[in-house]
C-alpha cells in the first residue's frame, strides 16, 4: 500500500528546540569519540616505540593506524545494511557498546597483535556508527539548516582529538604515572566516556521517516507528535502548520537487495555515485596520511619530545573544530557545490604549499603545525561535507548502505593504504619521500574539487525526499518495489 505522509514536512518545519540540540549532542559524540581514539594513538605513538612499553616500530604503528581503518571499513558495511534494516536507533545503540569493548580491551594489550585486533575492533564499532548515525541526523533535522549541523557534527571529530592531545600531556608525564599505565589509562577513559553516552542514547527515537517507509506509520506519527508537543512547551507561540497529505509516497517494501542497491548506484544515479567516491577516497588519503603519522613527523623531523606532541595537536586540532562551525552556514546559504569545490581547492593548494616547506626546511615544528592548522581548517569543512553528501543525496531505503558502501570505498582506498604508506615513508628518513605523500593528497582533493564542480548536486534547503524520492515511489530498477 502507498501512502502520502507530511511528516517529512513537519520535521522539516520543526523550529530549532533543546530537542533538536540533545539529539546533536547524543548522536554527535561519535565523532568525539573517534577523534579521541585517533589522537591517543597519534599521540603515543612514539611512546608505544619504547621498549618499555610495546616495543612498536614505526611502521607497526601506522599499520595500527591502517587496522583501525579498516575496522571502519568492515563495521560500516556491516552496521550500515543492519541500520536500512532494523532501524538507526537499534544500530547507533549496538555499535556503541561495540566501541566500548573494543577500546577497553585496547588497554589490557601485552604486544603488537592484540593491539592490533583490539584496533580493529575499535574501528568497527566507529565504521558502524558512521552509517547509523549520519542517516539518523539527516533524517531528523530540518532541511534548512542540514549542511551546517552536519558539518558541526563531523567536524566535532576535533574536539575528540583536542581531548585526546590534551589528555596526552599528563598521561604521558612520566613524572604522574608509569611510562607503561598512561596510555592504557587513556583508552579506559574512552571506554568509560562511551558508557555515559550510551545512556543518554537510549532517548533518542527512531527516524520517522525510516518507520514510514517500514510500513509503521502509527509510530511515526506518535514520535513526530510527542516531537511537536516538547517544541511547543519550548517555544509556547509555535504551532504546526496545517499541511494537506500531499507529502511524498511512501510504500512498505522488503529492504532493496545488492543487486538493486547496485543498480541505483551505478547506473539511476551514477553521477551522484561519481562526486562521492571522489570526494570521499580524496579526503579519507587526505586525512589519515596526515594525521595517523602527525607525531611520527614532530618527533622524526624536528626532534619533538613524545610526550610534548599533544602540544602541537591542539592548534590542529582547534582549526580543524573552527572550520566546519565557521563555514558550515555557507553550504546552506551559497549552496554545496560551490563551498565544497572551494574547500576542497583550497585545501589541497595549501597542503601543496606546506609540503613545499617541509620538504626545504624552511618550517620548524610550531610553524609547520600554525601552517596544518590553516590547511586542515579549509580540509575539516570539506572532508564533511563528503559525509553530508554522501547522506543526503541516496533514497531513504537504502542510505545507511549507501554511506557504509562509499564510507568503505573511501577509507579502504584512501584512508587504509595512507597511514601504512606514510609510516613507511618516515621511516625512511627522507623528507622528498614524505613530501612525495603530500603532493598526492593535494592532487586528489584538486581533482575531488573539480568533479564536485561539475556534477555536484544542489541540495541546499531541499527536503531528503525531493533531493531522492523513496525507491517505492516509482521504479529504480530491477525488482524494485
Amino acid at each position: 500500500m502507498t501512502a502520502a505522509s507530511t511528516i517529512p514536512a513537519r520535521l522539516d518545519n520543526l523550529p530549532w528546540s533543546r530537542w533538536h540540540w540533545r539529539v546533536v549532542l547524543a548522536l554527535g559524540i561519535a565523532w568525539v569519540l573517534d577523534g579521541l581514539e585517533v589522537t591517543i594513538v597519534g599521540s603515543f605513538g612514539s611512546m608505544l616505540e619504547r621498549p618499555d612499553t610495546l616495543a612498536l616500530t614505526a611502521t607497526q604503528v601506522g599499520w595500527a593506524g591502517s587496522l583501525y581503518v579498516g575496522g571502519t571499513v568492515v563495521g560500516a558495511l556491516v552496521f550500515g545494511r543492519m541500520a536500512d534494516r532494523l532501524g538507526r536507533k537499534k544500530l547507533f545503540l549496538i555499535t556503541l557498546a561495540v566501541y566500548m569493548l573494543a577500546t577497553m580491551a585496547t588497554a589490557f594489550s601485552p604486544g603488537f597483535a592484540m593491539f592490533a585486533v583490539c584496533r580493529f575492533m575499535t574501528g568497527v564499532g566507529i565504521g558502524g556508527e558512521y552509517a547509523a548515525i549520519n542517516s539518523a541526523i539527516d533524517e531528523l533535522v530540518p532541511a534548512r539548516v542540514r549542511g551546517r549541523v552536519s558539518l558541526a557534527i563531523n567536524g566535532s571529530f576535533w574536539i575528540g582529538a583536542g581531548l585526546g592531545a590534551a589528555l596526552s600531556l599528563v598521561l604521558l608525564d612520566t613524572r604522574w604515572l608509569a611510562v607503561d599505565l598512561g596510555w592504557r589509562l587513556g583508552f579506559l577513559l574512552g571506554a568509560v566516556l562511551s558508557v555515559a553516552v550510551l545512556v543518554v542514547r537510549r532517548h533518542v527515537p527512531e527516524s520517522p521517516r525510516w518507520l514510514m517507509a517500514h510500513g509503521r506509520a502509527h509510530e511515526a506519527e506518535a514520535i513526530v507528535s510527542a516531537i511537536e508537543a516538547e517544541v511547543r512547551s519550548d517555544r509556547p507561540g509555535w504551532q504546526p502548520a496545517a499541511s494537506a497529505d500531499t507529502g511524498p509516497h511512501f510504500t512498505r517494501a522488503t529492504l532493496p537487495g545488492f543487486r538493486q542497491v547496485a543498480w541505483v548506484l551505478l547506473h539511476h544515479y551514477r553521477q551522484r555515485s561519481a562526486v562521492v567516491l571522489a570526494l570521499m577516497v580524496s579526503q579519507a588519503f587526505f586525512y589519515n596520511a596526515i594525521f595517523f603519522t602527525y607525531a611520527l613527523v614532530l618527533t622524526r623531523f624536528y626532534a619533538v619530545e613524545p610526550a610534548s606532541v599533544g602540544l602541537y595537536i591542539l592548534p590542529f586540532a582547534a582549526g580543524n573544530v573552527l572550520g566546519p562551525l565557521l563555514l558550515g552556514p555557507l553550504f546552506d546559504r551559497i549552496g554545496r557545490r560551490f563551498m565544497i569545490a572551494l574547500t576542497y581547492g583550497l585545501s589541497g593548494l595549501g597542503l601543496l604549499l606546506t609540503g613545499l616547506g617541509f620538504l626545504y626546511g624552511v618550517l620548524d615544528a610550531t610553524t609547520q603545525t600554525l601552517a596544518w592548522s590553516a590547511v586542515f581548517f579549509l580540509a575539516s569543512a570539506a572532508a564533511s561535507s563528503a559525509y553530508l553528501t554522501v547522506s543526503e543525496v541516496f533514497p531513504l531505503e537504502m542510505r545507511a548502505m549507501a554511506i557504509a558502501i562509499f564510507f568503505a570505498v573511501g577509507a579502504g582506498i584512501g584512508g587504509f593504504a595512507a597511514p601504512a604508506l606514510f609510516g613507511a615513508l618516515i621511516e625512511t628518513g627522507s623528507r622528498a619521500n614524505v613530501f612525495v605523500g603530500y603532493a598526492v593528497g593535494a592532487a586528489l582533493v584538486v581533482v575531488a574539487a573539480g568533479i564536485a564542480w561539475r556534477w555536484g548536486i544542489d541540495a541546499e534547503g531541499r527536503s531528503l525526499e525531493d533531493i531522492a524520492p523513496p525507491l517505492g515511489s516509482a521504479p529504480q530498477g530491477p525488482h524494485a518495489p
